[in-house]
């Protein structure tokens, strides 16, 4: 790792070779914890912690680099351009230096004990060109990969349909990614379908890919009986007269080698038999689906999965590019988009990117 290459700014070189092997040790130690906080262990206590505990260590050896590497680059250009003398002791050089590692820990608890819990509401306006007004001013909340497992439990579940039902929206999107424990699948669709009356058309689902990863059957068997509106490649009529509203929703293409088509089909399944004159709302988890959407005239194209990269500087993902639509609002010709950054993760580090609830309102174009 790079952070092998960062310790020779506070250690000398004969100290360097020790610390690496001792670091190369630590590495592989964290890489076995992840793998089996991820699978054999996951939805338990222990694999929670140890998948925590981890994630913390690894996420400060990345912060560490960052920060030791700025480190040594401001160092070297203060003294090219400002010609500064370099300290032959190196006491000042390591007096700043010694800090990094305190700096990382700090910025790694932040990440993966604070923001990962700090919800943010974000609102939005969904121009429709003659909007009616019986239609006008609709809002909708979105919720997106809940995640439910060792770091989101039935009550931070609660309290997070407890924040969106107080914002006293007329409908709730969960676009994927809910159901990722199946030992408390029951109990989440029942806490689910007890906040559907908080919202006037209640609550509309689709499936994202850790539902396909749990078991779809299993997942059916907990909704069945509830007043969650499963949307499936399928529509359902909302409201309006003059210009009616469609809520339709997509399954996740799990097909790998067969995404690009079942995207399509998908979409068509879904969108094609809604009528022009209306409003359309398209629930998907893939944000790749916003671009099939577009395809029909849908006003709206609600996403998730990105989780925003989960990493983030004043709004900006610092992620690599592996996501066409990675974050916030995307405009694809009269179609808006939105990737939603999540309510939860797999990953418990959040930095930059904290979960939100994004609040969309119908409004005159």
């Amino acid at each position: 790792m790079v952070t092998q290459k960062a310790l020779g700014v506070i250690l000398s070189p004969e100290k360097l070779g020790k610390a690496q092997r001792k670091l190369l040790y630590v590495d592989l130690i964290l890489i076995v914890g992840m793998i089996l906080g991820f699978t054999k262990l996951h939805g338990t206590t222990a694999g929670g912690i140890i998948l925590q505990v981890s994630t913390l260590i690894f996420m400060a050896q990345i912060v560490y680099d960052w920060l030791a590497l700025a480190y040594v680059l401001v160092k070297y250009l203060k003294k090219k351009l400002f010609d500064v003398p370099e300290d032959p002791q190196r006491r000042k050089f390591l007096k700043g230096a010694a800090a990094l590692p305190a700096a990382a820990v700090t910025v790694s608890a932040y990440g993966g004990i604070i923001e990962r819990h700090q919800t943010v509401v974000r609102h939005f306006n969904v121009p429709v060109e003659n909007i009616p007004d019986d239609i006008n001013g609709l809002s909708v909340a979105q919720l997106s990969d809940i995640h439910l497992g060792p770091f989101m439990g039935l009550e931070e579940l609660d309290n997070l349909l407890q924040q969106a039902s107080g914002l006293e929206c007329d409908m709730l999107a969960i676009t994927g990614d809910l159901f990722d424990d199946n030992k408390i699948n029951y109990k989440a669709a029942k806490l689910v379908d007890s906040y559907v009356d908080k919202f006037k058309y209640g609550i509309y689902y689709c499936w994202g890919n850790h539902e396909h990863m749990r078991g779809i059957p299993a997942i059916d068997i907990a909704i069945e009986g509830t007043r969650i509106k499963k949307l499936e490649n399928s529509f359902d009529m909302v409201t309006g007269e003059a210009l009616p509203v469609y809520v339709a929703g997509v399954d996740y293409p799990i097909k790998r080698d067969q995404f690009d088509f079942l995207k399509e089909k998908y979409t068509e399944l879904a969108l094609k038999e809604i009528p022009a004159n209306s409003v359309k709302i398209l629930l998907a988890h893939h944000p790749d689906f916003i671009d099939s959407a577009a395809k029909y005239k849908t006003n709206l194209v609600l996403t998730g999965h990105t989780h925003g990269g989960q990493l983030g500087f004043f709004g900006i993902p610092l992620v690599p590019p592996i996501f066409k639509y990675l974050r916030g609002v995307y405009h694809v010709g009269n179609t808006m988009g939105y990737v939603h950054s999540g309510n939860g993760s797999w990953f418990p580090f959040r930095f930059g990117c904290p979960p939100e609830i994004a609040v969309f309102t119908l409004t005159e174009k």
